[in-house]
């Protein structure tokens, strides 16, 4: 796999509207989910009760916080792309997500991406990306939505 690196605008700008690239596959543990329940404070049963969520859960097991997969979206994101020349990179918007499917415990996930529109806000980046998580071995992803990011490039 390859990373994708761009420098500028008018870099960014030749990508609109083509597939931009999908890391590699990231494992979710149960100790992952109970690091973020702790940081979180988000003790839901379903993400931390191994036994219960066994007999009690209609998913037959513990499951990730959708919070937790998409906390995963910049580090992913940072095996797609990589962009240079930045003063400062933004998270500006997440829009029409859908959480489709649970993630279960020691499933494997990784990140799709296009970049949908790039817009020039006096210089600014404003680059629109369709996310999709994807779980190895099922049809439908874990989410699927639009983030926003401002990028401000360096030049």
């Amino acid at each position: 796999m390859s990373l994708l690196t761009i420098r500028s605008l008018a870099e960014l700008e030749q990508f609109q509207g083509q597939e931009l690239g999908v890391s590699e596959y990231f494992p979710i543990t149960q100790q992952q989910i109970n690091r973020f329940a702790e940081a979180t404070l988000d003790h839901q049963w379903i993400h931390t009760d191994a036994e219960r969520a066994r007999t009690e859960s209609p998913f037959g097991g513990t499951i990730a916080h959708g919070y937790l997969t998409l906390s995963l979206l910049p580090y992913l994101w940072g095996q797609i792309v990589r962009i240079e020349n930045l003063k400062m990179q933004v998270n500006y918007e997440i829009e029409s997500l859908r959480f489709n499917q649970a993630v279960m415990v020691d499933s494997e996930v990784r990140l799709r991406t296009k970049l949908l529109a790039v817009k020039n806000l006096r210089g600014i980046a404003k680059a629109q990306i369709e996310v999709t998580l994807e779980i190895k071995d099922q049809k439908k992803p874990a989410y699927s939505g639009v983030v926003t990011f401002l990028y401000h490039f360096a030049e």
